[in-house]
């Protein structure tokens, strides 16, 4: 049985011996204590289910903080992948800049050393010109000497 029909049957008792009017004051004393009491376990209840919601929503949230955490750590190694390919491409750039200079200075010196070659055989030949000159200008002088000496021995 219930508390409600057991304090009915127990007032009913009650009431065969004595006035009704304290029956029903004390029916409605024990239904008001019944309803007091249901009362406090439904606003527990109510507290209970409101601090639920708050830790549920707070989950939620501690979620999405999460999950937004997750991404920015993702775009900061993403970042730093980005930087890093960056400085590479500046240094391969450089590098690339320093090889095309390293070629053309090469070339000037090959064409150098050709220079220098075709001078230093400019050199030998206008020397060996000048030695011809030289050599020449002997030919003739002892020619002349020598023509000179056959005229004045005959």
């Amino acid at each position: 049985m219930s508390r409600i029909y057991e304090s009915l049957y127990a007032c009913g008792k009650m009431c065969v011996n004595r006035a009704t009017y304290k029956c029903v004051m004390s029916h409605t004393a024990t239904h008001c204590n019944i309803l007091q009491h249901t009362a406090t376990y439904c606003n527990a209840l109510q507290q209970t289910a409101t601090h639920c919601n708050t830790l549920q929503n707070t989950a939620t949230h501690c979620n999405t903080l999460q999950h937004t955490a997750t991404h920015c750590n993702t775009l900061q190694h993403t970042t730093a992948y980005c930087n890093t390919l960056q400085r590479t491409a500046t240094h391969c750039n450089a590098l690339q800049r320093t090889a095309t200079h390293c070629h053309a200075l090469q070339s000037n010196a090959t064409h150098y050393n050709a220079l220098q070659h075709t001078a230093t055989r400019c050199n030998t030949l206008q020397h060996t010109a000048t030695h011809c000159d030289t050599l020449r200008h002997t030919a003739t002088h002892f020619k002349t000497l020598q023509h000179e000496s056959t005229w004045h021995t005959r």
